[in-house]
């Protein structure tokens, strides 16, 4: 795995999100109130949303544009009959820093 430092968790607040700029494109990294972390594609599949900026409930997050909501755990588009957000291990660090593995991101960008 190729884990690269992205931040702090506290830059992220609970039940929020931010937007992250790799190498390899845009990520969302979402924080549950429950203080889980997940990384995500950074849009909907819909319109293009900008997951970042849609509201974190559970493990979910609804698109600010049309009110799709995606599950963070396995980037499936609830309720509809296709649709798919790709998804990026990540963790925290004691220290709470937060690591996400871009080799997956990397790999489906250059395919």
């Amino acid at each position: 795995m190729t884990w690269t430092d992205i931040g702090h968790i506290d830059e992220i607040p609970l039940r929020g999100a931010r937007k992250v700029k790799t190498i390899g494109g845009c990520v969302a990294v979402f924080r549950t109130a429950e203080a889980e972390v997940f990384a995500t594609g950074g849009s909907c599949p819909h319109k293009g949303g900008p997951l970042a900026d849609g509201i974190v409930h559970d493990r979910k997050v609804t698109c600010p544009l049309h009110n799709w909501v995606i599950d963070l755990t396995s980037g499936a588009v609830l309720g509809a009959d296709d649709g798919q957000v790709p998804t990026y291990p990540v963790r925290v660090e004691e220290d709470g820093r937060l690591l996400i593995d871009l080799g997956e991101l990397r790999l489906r960008r250059s395919a």
